[in-house]
């Protein structure tokens, strides 16, 4: 490979970087070029793109991307495959672990090496599980809206079933006044 070759996927895993929030370095070691294929098909049904990059164009792109990566240098070693996600952080992880049930292996591979989720940085497989929960920005935006709007309702509801309680109470209080 060219110097210039070299620049040029640089700059392509710079720009991939600079676009998507959210990427996943996995260990695809000992995958044969069928599985790789197949893992490859899969992510692209999940919407995510799989490039499979030498350790020293990764390292030189995370350089040159904004942000301090730095933690992730340890776990550039070996076979390492990069996840973009555009949409949703947790969809690469699910993909994964969607991957590993369908074609179990000893090792549990596809491993996650790492991950880099709107800027915070998670090394190490062990993370798979939480990341595979994490919601989109969508989600979360609903949930808070629900919870904001939840009191407004308990009120007005409360309003509208206490509307007859109180009539009720004034009819009673004015038959008792009248009675007097």
């Amino acid at each position: 490979m060219t110097r210039e070759d070299k620049a040029v996927v640089i700059d392509g895993l710079v720009e991939k970087m600079s676009n998507n929030s959210h990427y996943y370095f996995t260990d695809t070691s000992d995958f044969t070029v069928a599985e790789v294929n197949e893992f490859r098909g899969m992510l692209f049904q999940h919407g995510l793109e799989l490039y499979i990059a030498k350790n020293t164009l990764l390292k030189k792109a995370l350089d040159q991307t904004e942000g301090d990566f730095s933690e992730l240098d340890e776990i550039l070693k070996g076979s390492t495959g990069i996840i973009f996600s555009e949409e949703n952080g947790s969809v690469p992880a699910k993909a994964i672990k969607e991957f590993r049930k369908k074609f179990p292996r000893k090792d549990e591979k596809p491993g996650l090496k790492g991950a880099s989720i709107e800027g915070a940085v998670y090394i190490g497989d062990e993370h798979l599980d939480s990341l595979s929960k994490l919601k989109s920005r969508e989600e979360l935006i609903g949930e808070v809206i629900g919870l904001l709007q939840s009191p407004a309702k308990n009120v007005v509801s409360a309003l509208m079933s206490g509307q007859t309680k109180l009539a009720g109470l004034v009819k009673t209080l004015q038959e008792r006044g009248e009675e007097s």
